[in-house]
């Protein structure tokens, strides 16, 4: 009896690959066929390693050309398993379809006005024509939706592509994710880094925010778990870090500096913006008097060779907008008005000049227990 390659063909592409939705034949699954009189080996290569895979795919071809081919002929069959090669990842593009520039706004400390300027900055942008969003990432302790005066709403569920996804919710052409649309005002979060990190990523991932010039990231206070979280998460473009001018607050506005420009993070910090420079009594217009002291955030920027973007006046009204949800900046020509407005364009200066001087950021994507991370 002769064997014919050609009928061991035919018989082979009646067998589908492993994983693969084609026959052994159509997916170039079959690297070699040698035919005797009575005896073929076949060669043969699949993506799975298992000895399961393996035995299953040599049954099969001897089951298919006894069927189709011959009862009496002797099949000897060699499966190979080679992995598939690995798809490259490209960590530059943006995780989150359709957002252009990612901003981090962090502090070393806690009670420096961060949530203050990340809502001024997003009020600013949008004046000046920019679709912003707010990602209230401070989830032990959100603000964002209380200074946007929609500490009642809730994101709604909607369709998009097949997948239900939260709805930002919009407050002054801003768009804005919070926990604190999710939890009770009177109610402690108590959770684990994992619980906090995992209620962040739904934010991100699992939120429509359509397209975006900026999303504005409030980070919690000092560098945690939170922080590591959003640098594995998405490609942050760049860092704006907020101090007051007194020491304490710029040794710890240094480990927030620090933190980014780590080594294995990499994040380029846009510059330094001081809040509470500086207060004048409504009754004493000409005078300035530096409660914190002067110049601190303006000479930490200058040494660790970042830009000083402005600096906040300590003013009664900027609290009190925020208290009411109606962030200063949205007053026109007003001195709080062009302070946010000029911190806002030095900033967005700095991100011009990173991003023709810079490469896009990378996501980190491993943190090991030490604290090191690596890309």
């Amino acid at each position: 009896m002769t064997i014919s390659k050609k009928d061991i063909t035919k018989a082979l592409d009646t067998i589908t690959a492993p994983g693969e939705g084609k026959s052994l034949i159509e997916s170039g699954a079959v690297k070699n066929i040698v035919t005797f009189d009575k005896e073929v080996i076949i060669d043969v290569t699949i993506g799975n390693p298992t000895l399961q895979a393996k035995k299953k795919v040599e049954v099969e071809i001897m089951k298919a050309i006894h069927e189709h081919v011959g009862q009496k002929i002797d099949v000897k069959v060699n499966v190979t398993a080679v992995a598939p090669p690995a798809q490259p990842i490209d960590n530059t593009k943006p995780k989150v379809p359709g957002i252009q520039n990612i901003i981090a706004i962090a502090s070393g400390k806690g009670g420096v006005g961060k949530s203050t300027i990340t809502a001024n900055m997003a009020v600013s942008l949008q004046k000046m024509g920019f679709k912003v969003g707010i990602l209230d990432a401070d989830v032990y302790g959100p603000s964002i939706h209380l200074m946007f005066d929609v500490a009642t709403a809730r994101p709604l569920s909607i369709e998009i592509d097949g997948r239900s996804k939260m709805q930002p919710v919009e407050s002054y052409g801003v768009k804005i994710l919070s926990l604190g649309f999710f939890t009770d005002a009177n109610q402690a979060v108590i959770w684990r880094g994992a619980m906090a990190s995992k209620a962040l990523n739904q934010m991100i991932f699992d939120a429509h925010w359509g397209e975006l010039d900026f999303l504005l990231i409030d980070l919690p206070p000092g560098t945690g778990d939170i922080h590591l979280s959003i640098v594995q998460a998405v490609p942050v473009t760049g860092a704006v870090i907020v101090s007051t001018p007194q020491n304490i607050a710029l040794a710890d506005a240094k480990k927030g500096v620090a933190m980014f420009q780590q080594e294995n993070i990499n994040v380029p910090v846009l510059g330094i913006v001081e809040n509470m420079s500086y207060f004048t009594p409504d009754e004493l217009p000409d005078n300035k008097y530096y409660i914190f002291g002067k110049d601190g955030a303006k000479n930490l920027a200058e040494d660790i060779g970042a830009a000083f973007l402005g600096e906040v006046p300590l003013v009664q009204s900027i609290r009190e907008a925020g208290d009411v949800g109606h962030p200063v900046a949205l007053q026109d020509n007003t001195v709080l008005e062009n302070a946010f407005s000029e911190i806002t364009k030095n900033a967005l200066s700095q991100l011009v000049k990173r991003n023709k001087d810079l490469p896009p950021t990378e996501i980190v994507r491993i943190t090991t227990m030490s604290g090191c991370s690596t890309k």
